[in-house]
């Protein structure tokens, strides 16, 4: 089969030649390239954007969902945490490193996400310290069931928002609000960029400060005056080790001042990128309902990476995949697809019940492109070579 070149790609660029001579002219002023002024600035932005009180900026999202579940061991003392099926290795890996029990989930027929309903088995018969879930490739995951079950079992909520960035639910609450953390993502091809970096959101002072230091070594640096002085002189330290006194067994997971300006600059368009995503998104669901299954977002607003889709068998992704390829439509599986199918699964102990969901979603899914410049001719092009209905 001859392949086209990929005219059609499943990411793109956010950052655009006008970001690019910005940042030449910022960098001819000798600026402080390492974490520096600008690093704090594009975290309140983003707290802000999000509408949580903090924001902690890392050097990617998968250091984020490690700084979540550590500041969750050393503040909550988890234990026991469970995990789901489908996001991405760096959702569970965590967790496995730190040497938590792990409790596997299963996947939600809708949303893709964890099953609630399995998650309330989990808590009875386990009684998990924490949860992680996904808001799977920007997909809102119920939120006033899972509030209600943590209220119930009290454990500590985290939430990968890694590839959700701009959705939000029915209410307006936007994804990354719902969780005692919340973790994302500005990898390329993510809806915003910073080459590489990730952010923590939290709303709680102890959990941000936390954070700050387990970032950054363990020492006090990053905290505000009054908190910095409260350290030091809680155990005695005199000014001339306060600069490098560690006080927990910390990271170095900083990201820079040059990441910090592309961030600003991005977020000068981000309400541009989660408009079109949106807009895409909605629009293949129009056109493929019936041909492929997806997500159901019911009313609340969905923000994807990538639209993802599944087949009606293994066969038939195949063939879509094959005439996708044909046409320079760039494709790949959904997301992992199951973690539980892949070889690091072995690291994880203990029985685990089939996941029927999650393995169709492994066997038969498949990503199209939602980059924000598309156009409604580049949408009806790729539907209909999925439906095999080429004009």
């Amino acid at each position: 089969m001859k392949t086209m070149k990929i005219k059609y790609p499943l990411a793109k660029e956010t950052i655009n030649e006008e970001d690019i001579d910005a940042l030449c002219d910022w960098l001819k002023t000798y600026p402080r390239l390492t974490k520096g002024e600008l690093t704090p600035q594009f975290e309140q932005k983003w707290a802000d954007f999000i509408g949580t009180k903090y924001a902690v900026f890392c050097n990617s999202g998968s250091s984020a969902n490690l700084l979540m579940v550590y500041a969750a061991m050393l503040l909550k003392g988890i234990k026991k945490i469970v995990v789901p099926p489908v996001g991405w290795v760096t959702t569970i890996s965590p967790a496995i490193q730190l040497g938590l029990e792990i409790l596997p989930g299963k996947t939600d027929p809708k949303t893709f996400g964890i099953d609630l309903d399995d998650l309330e088995r989990l808590c009875e018969a386990e009684s998990p310290d924490a949860v992680i879930f996904v808001q799977v490739l920007g997909v809102p995951h119920y939120k006033e069931r899972l509030l209600g079950l943590k209220e119930k079992y009290g454990f500590v909520l985290l939430e990968d928002s890694c590839a959700a960035l701009g959705a939000s639910y029915e209410d307006g609450t936007m994804v990354g609000q719902v969780g005692d953390m919340s973790s994302f993502s500005f990898y390329f091809g993510h809806q915003l960029s910073t080459i590489e970096g990730g952010m923590v959101n939290t709303d709680d002072f102890e959990t941000y400060k936390l954070l700050l230091m387990l970032r950054s070594h363990g020492w006090a640096k990053d905290l505000d005056q009054s908190s910095y002085d409260d350290l030091m002189n809680s155990h005695g330290i005199d000014n001339f080790h306060t600069p490098f006194t560690f006080f927990v067994p910390g990271f170095n997971l900083r990201s820079t001042d040059l990441q910090a300006f592309i961030g600003l600059r991005q977020m000068d368009k981000a309400d541009w990128v989660v408009k079109r995503r949106n807009e895409n998104h909605l629009e293949y669901a129009r056109q493929l309902k019936g041909c492929v299954d997806f997500q159901d977002w019911g009313n609340d607003k969905p923000v994807s990476i990538s639209f993802g889709a599944l087949a009606k068998s293994t066969s038939h992704r195949t063939e879509i995949v094959q005439r996708l390829v044909k046409h320079g439509v760039e494709t790949r599986i959904f997301s992992a697809g199951n973690l539980r199918l892949h070889p690091f699964w072995d690291h994880v102990q203990g029985t685990i019940d089939p996941d029927e969901m999650g393995t169709r979603i492994h066997q038969t899914g498949f990503f199209l492109p939602n980059c924000p410049e598309m156009t409604p001719e580049d949408i009806d092009f790729i539907c209909s070579v999925v439906k095999n209905d080429i004009k």
